[in-house]
């Protein structure tokens, strides 16, 4: 017997939308470029996807015949796409519910899974992100010590070989805790306590083997027996991939990235809440950090109760790149507010701009080509109304992925027609 089910064709997601057919110009607009430059009367050009003009309105003599479309957009704003790196976007429906979950594989080691094959570009979760800029996004995989390979997407395509920007991109270790862990129960028998140390030393001392393993395997550019798990980090040994270390602590965090430099990879803090303590360890080794959830609690009860908000603004003034990150998966739509926070407990707003556009770009290995409103780049932008970093006045009236002019539409405004519907009609 077939079963229909009620699913309101509103709540589902917009069609994605089709490729730029005509050039398209804005014009009047403040432009924020992501890379801590603005012009207050801009005017942005693009066409066949790519950004062909970006320059000061007053300057310049414009031929509006030219153009299939134009947006009179003085008065509002216009910043390149946010990017959300840390997230689990197309991996997670509802987070209460396992069965909607995909992000995590069973076992401590696999590096071989691969996140993107896992992508779900229906989720209905994806356009309320990118109704506040959000166009681009890192999805992770997690779980056990080493998780898998993280891509970076964007937010409008059929599938996942459509959605994808960059593939495979790193691979992420969940650096162990020196915490033990929380037990539930009776306590154990005198003399069979958990040492704090012993656990996290012996989670060490297998990734040093296992990593170990891996680099030398990856110096025989062909094995007689290929390993799935250790062909999927043959890119950390030769500069092609970041090594994500998921860890907050401070000392735990020197040590990562002590163990990153010994095997030869590139490392990546995420996550850091205690950055701040170690700017000057982080600015030697040239470490770049994806800064987790700015609105948060402190973590400690001795701490500045601000200290989460003030967190960026220590990386900033030390020179150290970083990226912020909203965390999660619908949590990712507070990603401009999150930085606005940041500009609010002193950041400096176009260096927040550039935290969540050109930074977490050059982290994830696509600088060259978006992150930022440069000629030549993709033309992956929104015009907001208002200030995008400000819950109050943002309000994204047009956005482009590679130049499609994409639908704004979400479950969230479609349920917001349909009860406002119902309450005018009593």
């Amino acid at each position: 017997m077939l079963f229909l089910l009620p699913i309101s064709l509103s709540a589902q997601s917009p069609t994605p939308a089709p490729p730029q057919t005509g050039a398209i110009l804005i014009f009047g607009a403040t432009a924020h470029l992501g890379n801590g430059q603005v012009i207050p009367n801009s005017a942005i050009a693009f066409e066949n996807g790519k950004l062909t003009l970006v320059a000061d309105a007053t300057a310049i003599r414009i031929d509006r015949s030219r153009f299939a479309k134009i947006f009179d957009a003085a008065g509002k704003h216009v910043y390149p796409g946010f990017i959300a790196t840390d997230s689990r976007l197309g991996l997670v429906e509802i987070e209460a519910v396992r069965a909607t979950q995909d992000h995590t594989e069973a076992g401590r080691l696999n590096p071989n899974a691969r996140v993107i094959v896992a992508y779900n570009t229906d989720s209905e979760v994806i356009p309320t992100v990118r109704s506040n800029g959000v166009l681009l996004a890192q999805v992770v995989p997690a779980g056990g010590l080493v998780s898998g390979a993280s891509a970076v997407v964007q937010l409008d395509a059929w599938n996942w070989e459509d959605a994808a920007i960059r593939t495979d991109e790193g691979i992420h270790l969940n650096w162990p805790s020196r915490q033990p862990r929380r037990r539930f129960g009776p306590p154990p028998p005198p003399g069979q306590e958990q040492q704090p140390g012993n656990e996290y030393d012996k989670q060490v001392e297998e990734l040093q083997r296992y990593f170990g393993e891996a680099r030398a395997y990856a110096q025989k550019p062909a094995p007689e027996v290929k390993n799935p798990r250790f062909e999927a980090m043959r890119g950390l040994f030769d500069g092609s991939q970041n090594l994500y270390i998921h860890s907050s602590d401070a000392k735990t965090m020197q040590e990562a990235v002590l163990f990153a430099e010994q095997h030869g990879a590139r490392p990546v803090l995420v996550g850091a809440s205690d950055a701040w303590m170690i700017t000057a360890f982080l600015k030697t080794h040239k470490v770049p950090v994806i800064l987790a959830e700015p609105q948060r609690l402190p973590a400690r009860e001795d701490e500045d109760y601000d200290q989460p908000y003030k967190t960026a603004l220590a990386l900033h003034q030390a020179g150290i790149p970083f990226a912020l990150s909203g965390n999660g998966g619908w949590r990712q739509r507070n990603l401009p507010f999150q930085a606005g926070q940041a500009v609010a407990f002193g950041l400096p707003y176009e260096a927040a701009v550039q935290a969540v556009t050109l930074s977490p770009a050059a982290i994830l290995g696509i600088g060259g080509t978006t992150g930022s409103l440069e000629t030549g780049k993709d033309a992956t932008l929104f015009i907001s109304e208002g200030d995008a970093l400000d819950m109050r006045t943002c309000q994204v009236t047009a956005a482009f992925i590679q130049g499609r002019e994409i639908n704004l539409d979400n479950k969230h405004k479609a349920l917001a027609r349909r009860f406002e519907e119902k309450y005018q009609r009593q």
